[in-house]
């Protein structure tokens, strides 16, 4: 995947949908890369796209997080044809397994250390602030 901040992505409003997609790769990752950017780059463009969190274990378990903000734009990503595509050619190619789960938030919180708080303890979870679509 691109490069990703170092950091997760913030909480929005609820309600919004998630997407999470746990995978096993094979060993035979020819061509992998270069569809993987292309997906991210083709899902930014999806109007109520948030944003995406990714994270692998040295196991290989690896875990991708995209989170919509409505149910339309995620079917708007689902049925993306360049998108079918490249699942298709996954489960062919690159996954020996894979599971997806969809889920609606309906809560969200978050923190963040700011410089101001680097010697402070941190303040409990807060609320999301409503956050505008993309």
């Amino acid at each position: 995947m691109s490069d990703h901040p170092e950091a997760p992505v913030e909480a929005f409003e609820p309600p919004y949908y998630v997407t999470v997609f746990t995978s096993l790769k094979t060993q035979d990752q020819d061509g992998y890369g270069e569809t993987a950017a292309r997906m991210e780059e083709l899902v930014r463009d999806i109007p109520g796209f948030l944003g995406m969190d990714h994270a692998q274990t040295p196991g290989g378990l690896g875990i991708t997080v995209g989170y919509f903000r409505d149910a339309q734009a995620l079917e708007q990503w689902r049925t993306d044809a360049e998108h079918r595509t490249a699942q298709k050619r996954g489960r062919q190619e690159w996954y020996e397994s894979y599971t997806l789960h969809v889920a609606k938030v309906e809560r969200s919180s978050g923190f963040r250390r700011d410089a101001a708080d680097a010697g402070s303890p941190g303040a409990p979870d807060t609320p999301a602030p409503g956050r505008p679509s993309r």
